[in-house]
């Protein structure tokens, strides 16, 4: 008994021994700091994919209802509201327009043409209507209001959205309208926007030109040929319309600001 005794506790030892290697081996995956990455990466890649989510939906700012100035006219007021839906025109009307004796009549015989032309348009560069002259140029001048306002909007989604090279690509071939500077003339103030693409006028007009009287007759007369000779010459270098002379040096010296403005 005394001999086997020593051995018989060696042998227990050396088994309990055993049995704990074998238990903390067994416990060991469990606790394994790279079985916590592992599981942990799924949730950082779900996260991840939340984001381009989140950006698609800020692209959408460029939808609903947009209202331009007031602007005012001899007849009355003009206010242009768009509804924009991906950030094109889906609809254009007159919240306010002239009213009242003739301009009832000039006025449902226009705006109709003008809301109709803005949305095959989808800019302000569209044609004035024959006998509402002043409602026309009203329309337009809201519109363009609009149109900046909408622009303005939904810039923030197209940079986060688009890369530099579209970015600068756009600025190239884009149309910019510029307006230039008021001159005054003896017989009113005399203001014109343009239109420039690609470094050329494509359209001018006069937003404003001397009206009343013997003016009306004059304005009507100069100044569809001024911004015709302005598109085709490119500059400021056009000809006066004879018996509207003061108009004309007036329209010449906006238009060349407004040059300037543009760059060119």
């Amino acid at each position: 008994m005394k001999k086997s005794h020593p051995i018989r506790r060696v042998v227990l030892a050396s088994a309990a021994t055993v049995s704990g290697v074998v238990l903390l081996l067994s416990l060991k995956p469990a606790s394994d700091p790279n079985a916590q990455a592992a599981g942990a990466a799924p949730q950082q890649t779900a996260a991840a994919q939340d984001s381009p989510q989140g950006g698609s939906s800020a692209a959408g700012a460029a939808n609903g209802t947009v209202d331009g100035s007031v602007v005012q006219t001899e007849y009355g007021n003009v206010q242009v509201r768009l509804t924009v839906a991906g950030g094109k025109i889906t609809k254009a009307e007159a919240i306010q327009a002239p009213k009242g004796g003739t301009s009832d009549q000039k006025t449902a015989l226009s705006i109709p043409k003008l809301t109709q032309e803005t949305v095959a348009a989808q800019s302000a560069q569209i044609d004035s209507v024959s006998g509402a002259t002043y409602t026309s140029t009203g329309y337009k001048q809201s519109l363009q209001s609009a149109l900046d306002k909408m622009k303005a909007s939904s810039t923030p989604s197209q940079g986060a959205s688009s890369g530099t090279s579209q970015g600068s690509a756009g600025g190239s071939t884009q149309a910019k309208t510029v307006t230039g500077s008021v001159v005054q003339t003896q017989y009113g103030p005399v203001q014109v926007r343009i239109t420039v693409s690609g470094g050329k006028i494509t359209k001018a007009d006069a937003v404003q030109a001397p009206k009343g009287g013997t003016s009306d007759q004059k304005t009507a007369l100069s100044i569809p040929k001024l911004n015709q000779e302005a598109v085709a010459a490119g500059s400021a270098q056009i000809d006066s319309v004879s018996g509207a002379t003061y108009t004309s040096t007036g329209y010449k010296q906006s238009l060349q600001s407004a040059l300037d403005q543009a760059g060119g």
